[in-house]
């Protein structure tokens, strides 16, 4: 193709060149726009005004010549004449030698030395080098001297359509959401051409579309991509190629083309509402399953994607709303029912549901086209199973008497099987929980007897627990807790709260409340205790105490006279009767302690005769006391008489004074009778010669009384 349009071209300018070639060079020449060059041996002229005017001087040594052209891409058999260089000193006796200097002098383009035609040897191209600047002169042929001054001028390649357009960033691709309207922008394509855009058109590019009518739709200068069809739907086609041509040349014949593709993609829109893939489910469930568990999945199908796609699942009417529930699974997309309250076959044996999708992000473009919604029905089927016995009551609560009588039935429980073919009950005790074996069960009746004896005072409450078994199935078992109640009988007498001793003083008043006691009982009435009090039928006359019932319950005792001497009487025992208001009543009888003390006269006790338990029997307080003086008065002589008799004498002979010291001094030995006495004798201290004497009789038993008296 460049090598048919280079023949063309060279067809069409050959006799032009050849023209330009052979007029005079002395024609006069036309003012030239910036793309010409004038060339002189004259230096321009610039007139008083400043302005520059160009002026061709017809000297004899003057030479001028217009810019050359050449054009790209041409090739023959022989080179291509560019032009042809001159001079007015040239008269044609080949004594002028042209010489051509510069880009691509000599390589790209070569003269004649002698006619100055200059000639293009290799084929040019433009988008490779647009221009080449030269140098002429015209110098002597033998002494090769220059005639004329250097003279530059420019070669420029003349542009041909040799290159076609490049999508440079193909192929492409675009998205457009789907259900667009008609005339909506996609994307824009940009091709570039190697020619020249300012010479012609071989760079004037015009955008169609080949492959991808009638779809999408290109504007042939901008190159925009804009749909040619409303509504697209991504679920019936999702992608598309349309294939994109930039033509040259204004888009006429003859010109350059070049194609890319683009691949558009329907961006998803939520467009389209859920769908159950059946319009009724079936499930079944057995009776005994866990709470929570799911009993199936139901799935309605969205042609849409991501998050368009998402639904949300309800159950909106049936028979069993409360007992089930529907939760959405965000992967699967699908929703799964799930049990919430516990089954029984026996009862109802299916369910009925209705349950809804509805989409969760609604595009309000497309709500008037319908409820983004849909509906289906699922009927659960109950499964019999082997259930567990079950209890008449989840709890039970008996009461029994602590009196009753062993064997006696306290209460009974009851249970039965739920499942259709019903099995007998077994009923036994968990011993764990009555590890005293304080009860027994009848295992076919469940009937609670009493085995060993209740005391409402040491337990008020028994918890067992109660086991029931189905006799064809043991692993079929319940259990039960029954508590039971211990319920007060009147079998304890009341007594005093605590052990109480009371003082009376010697100088109290008639009617002085001498003790105040209160009682107690270990049983539990159930209008609370009342106690009632008496003195023994013997006592009722005393004449010294009284007692007097109060109204908290309690009871004070009271002196009738004064002038109580505790020398002729120190202490009173008081016998109380305590009854109860039982039926039948009980009453225990509780004495009471009163002693008779030395009193201030603000009935302060200050002393009572504790001592009357130790002492001898009419020896008074006074005389105790003297004879304790007495003794430590008699003990204080016996020391000082013997320190002075030390110190008076000289010291004894004895053969041991050790022994003879302890002798002395021990005064707190315990007596030993005539013994004691005979340990030492006074009269040895004073005369050693009579050391192996004996003192008389009488002196010993001094000595003795004394040592014993300091005992």
């Amino acid at each position: 193709m460049p090598e048919r349009l280079a023949e063309m071209l060279l067809d069409l300018w050959t006799p032009l060149i050849i023209l330009w070639i052979t007029l005079p060079p002395c024609i006069y020449m036309a003012p030239m726009n910036q793309s010409q060059v004038l060339m002189s041996g004259s230096p321009l002229e610039i007139n008083s005004l400043g302005e520059e005017q160009r002026i061709l001087n017809r000297s004899k040594r003057g030479w001028v010549w217009n810019q050359m052209f050449v054009l790209e891409e041409f090739s023959g058999p022989e080179p291509i004449l560019v032009g042809r260089l001159h001079t007015d000193l040239d008269p044609g006796s080949k004594k002028i030698k042209y010489i051509l200097s510069g880009d691509g002098a000599g390589t790209i383009f070569q003269i004649n030395d002698v006619t100055g035609d200059i000639h293009a040897i290799k084929r040019l191209d433009r988008e490779e080098k647009a221009e080449y600047t030269l140098t002429a002169q015209a110098v002597d042929w033998e002494t090769s001297k220059p005639l004329e001054p250097p003279s530059e001028f420019i070669i420029k390649v003349q542009d041909i359509n040799d290159n076609a357009p490049e999508f440079l960033n193909g192929p492409y691709h675009a998205t457009v959401p789907e259900m667009s309207i008609l005339g909506t922008s996609v994307t824009n394509v940009t091709a570039t051409d190697a020619d020249d855009p300012v010479y012609g058109n071989s760079a004037k590019l015009v955008y169609s579309i080949l492959e991808g009518q009638p779809y999408f739709s290109i504007e042939p200068e901008t190159a925009i991509i804009k749909t040619a069809l409303p509504n697209m739907d991504r679920e019936a086609k999702e992608e598309y190629l349309v294939v994109i041509q930039a033509k040259d040349m204004g888009g006429h014949s003859g010109g350059l083309s070049g194609t890319t593709t683009l691949t558009v993609t329907l961006t998803d829109v939520n467009d389209n509402p859920p769908k159950f893939a059946q319009s009724l489910y079936h499930f079944s469930v057995p009776e005994d399953v866990v709470l929570g568990t799911a009993i199936g999945r139901v799935k309605a199908n969205d042609q849409d994607i991501g998050e368009n796609a998402q639904s949300s699942y309800d159950i909106i009417d049936g028979d069993g709303t409360a007992l089930f529930e529907i939760t959405s699974d965000a992967q699967a997309q699908d929703g799964i029912i799930r049990l919430r309250k516990p089954l029984d076959f026996e009862t109802k044996k299916s369910y009925t549901l209705k349950v809804e999708a509805a989409n969760v992000h609604i595009d309000p473009r497309f709500s008037g086209r319908g409820p983004f919604k849909d509906t289906a029905t699922v009927k659960i089927v109950v499964e019999d199973a082997d259930e567990p016995p079950v209890f008449s009551s989840p709890t039970y609560l008996l009461e029994v008497h602590e009196n009753a009588a062993l064997n006696s039935v306290i209460g009974q429980v009851t249970a039965r099987d739920p499942d259709i073919t019903s099995s007998p009950i077994r009923f036994s005790i968990d011993r764990h929980t009555d590890l005293e074996r304080q009860f027994n069960i009848n295992a076919d009746d469940g009937k609670i007897t009493l085995a060993t004896p209740l005391d409402r005072e040491l337990s008020v409450w028994h918890n067992i627990t109660i086991i029931a078994t189905e006799i064809r199935n043991h692993s079929q078992i319940s259990r039960v807790p029954v508590a039971i109640k211990v319920l007060d009988v009147n079998d304890n007498a009341p007594e005093f709260a605590s052990e109480y001793e009371a003082f009376l003083c010697e100088n109290g008043k008639p009617g002085q409340v001498i003790q105040t006691v209160s009682a107690m009982d270990k049983d539990d009435p159930k209008n609370g205790h009342y106690f009632l009090y008496s003195l023994l039928p013997e006592m009722v006359n005393n004449p010294n105490f009284t007692i007097k019932k109060n109204e908290d319950n309690s009871l004070s005792i009271l002196a009738k006279h004064n002038g109580f001497n505790r020398q002729k009487q120190e202490v009173y025992l008081l016998p109380i009767i305590i009854s109860d208001s039982g039926n039948p009543p009980l009453s225990s009888t509780s004495t009471l302690t009163i002693r008779v003390c030395g009193c201030s006269n603000d009935g302060v006790v200050q002393s009572c005769n504790v001592e009357a338990y130790v002492l001898p029997i009419g020896l008074s307080m006074g005389a105790l006391i003297a004879i304790l003086a007495c003794i430590i008065l008699l003990l204080v002589i016996v020391v000082l008489f013997v320190t002075l008799r030390r110190h008076k004498n000289e010291p004894l002979i004895i053969k041991d004074d050790e022994d003879v010291r302890e002798n002395i001094i021990r005064y707190d030995d315990e007596g030993g009778g005539e013994e004691d006495t005979e340990a030492f004798d006074i009269a040895t201290l004073q005369n050693p010669d009579g050391i192996n004497g004996f003192l008389p009789h009488y002196r010993r038993g001094l000595l003795g009384g004394m040592s014993q008296d300091a005992v």
